[in-house]
């Protein structure tokens, strides 16, 4: 019985996966390699395949090239994988070190070249609006446990980000044909968190959060090549998103486990606006509102905070092989939401499967599929505050769209 608990547990934080979720949030920085038992390594890929199209609104002939009527928008979404890796060393018995590697936040969107000319620009460019976004994370974590059963865990989190944006067709009006490359850059933040564990019957809980990390970005911005000026050039901020996680597991028999993961993203503080963007977007809100409004809008930003939740059991057939079954729903971030991410979260069911050839390492697989939420896409501009602006920002609808994700684990106690 001594690994019995331990390899479920794993196989519970391989199928919390977070791969769909609202905005672009990724890897879920879950902490629960760092609360395994003596020395721990994994290390982890997930994939993706997710099928996301939809169709400008039919009401919208303006946003339509003359002669066409076709509305769709084909597949817009593109496969993606990302990795993770964690080593966790008891120091001392009250005494824990972690490295935990993962790719928290990202976005591969690409709508492809379409002769509606709604959403791509099938005349000039020959290319379709699309976003990219890459983040890679190193967190160094020190735990410290005063009494058996608790553990105080903290560190710093060394962060990259870069991506570029590109925003093609009639949607877009004056802004068909820019683009933004953001440079790679790096900057700190940091994490803390405690847990109390039981190990005699599997109980664990743990809550930690994560803060905002603000980047100050290079962004070098055109018109199809064409620098674009208007303004002097400063460097853009970008500041990822603060989160808390909060992760429970128990027993429930000698052979099952219950788990649960909650988990809280602050997106209503997300804003993209490169500095050209911004003084294009001022100069059209001060034409369209005829001088009462000269705030402009954001290349990209959030209404409303992510909340994320599974829920799951694990069981344990034989010596060698595990398995677990959950339940997943995440709120997404609005409705209608941004044109460079039209989704309004999902409903999910994840079947993981787990192989110990020996008690202290173990190879575990998963599959999840994903049922996306139907809604309305909108070009940046429906929160503005004039008069039928709400209205006309409205320009595609997505719906009855769905993903699979795979994942594949490797863990070894030693």
């Amino acid at each position: 019985m001594e690994w019995y608990y331990p390899r479920l547990a794993i196989l519970c934080s391989l199928i919390s996966s977070h791969s769909l979720a609202a905005a672009m949030d990724q890897s879920g920085q879950s902490l629960l390699p760092f609360l395994e038992a003596g020395h721990y390594f994994e290390a982890s890929i997930t994939a993706a395949d997710p099928e996301v199209s939809g169709h400008t609104l039919g009401t919208r002939s303006d946003l339509i090239n003359s002669g066409v009527d076709d509305y769709s928008t084909d597949k817009i979404s593109q496969n993606f994988q990302y990795y993770g890796a964690a080593l966790k060393l008891q120091l001392k018995p009250e005494l824990s070190f972690g490295i935990l590697y993962d790719q928290p936040f990202g976005s591969d969107l690409q709508y492809p070249l379409q002769d509606n000319g709604s959403f791509s620009d099938p005349t000039l460019s020959k290319q379709g609006t699309q976003i990219n976004v890459d983040t890679q994370n190193l967190s160094l974590i020190l735990g410290y446990q005063p009494l058996k059963n608790f553990n105080l865990y903290a560190g710093p989190a060394f962060q990259t980000i870069k991506g570029h944006v590109s925003l093609r067709g009639l949607v877009y009006e004056e802004f068909n044909g820019y683009n933004a490359i953001f440079k790679e850059d790096a900057a700190i933040g940091w994490l803390a968190g405690f847990a109390y564990q039981r190990p005699d019957i599997a109980l664990k809980a743990a809550l930690t959060y994560h803060s905002k990390i603000d980047h100050k970005i290079n962004v070098t911005e055109n018109v199809l090549g064409t620098p674009l000026l208007l303004v002097d050039e400063t460097k853009t901020k970008i500041s990822t998103p603060q989160s808390v996680n909060l992760d429970f597991q128990t027993a429930i028999t000698l052979s099952t486990l219950l788990y649960f993961n909650l988990r809280w993203v602050d997106w209503k503080d997300f804003v993209i606006r490169p500095t050209q963007f911004g003084a294009l977007s001022q100069l059209a809100t001060t034409t369209m509102s005829s001088g009462t409004y000269t705030s402009g809008f954001n290349l990209d930003d959030y209404q409303k905070n992510q909340w994320s939740a599974t829920v799951g059991v694990s069981k344990k057939w034989t010596q060698q092989w595990s398995s677990a079954f959950d339940i997943g729903w995440d709120s997404g971030t609005g409705d209608p939401a941004s044109i460079l991410n039209p989704t309004k979260g999902y409903w999910g069911v994840g079947l993981a499967m787990q192989y110990n050839p020996e008690p202290n390492y173990f190879i575990s697989g998963e599959v999840k599929y994903f049922w996306l939420g139907d809604v309305t896409a909108q070009d940046g501009t429906y929160y503005l505050p004039l008069p039928g602006v709400s209205e006309a920002s409205k320009v595609g609808e997505f719906d009855n769209n769905h993903a699979i994700g795979y994942g594949l684990k490797i863990g070894y106690h030693f």
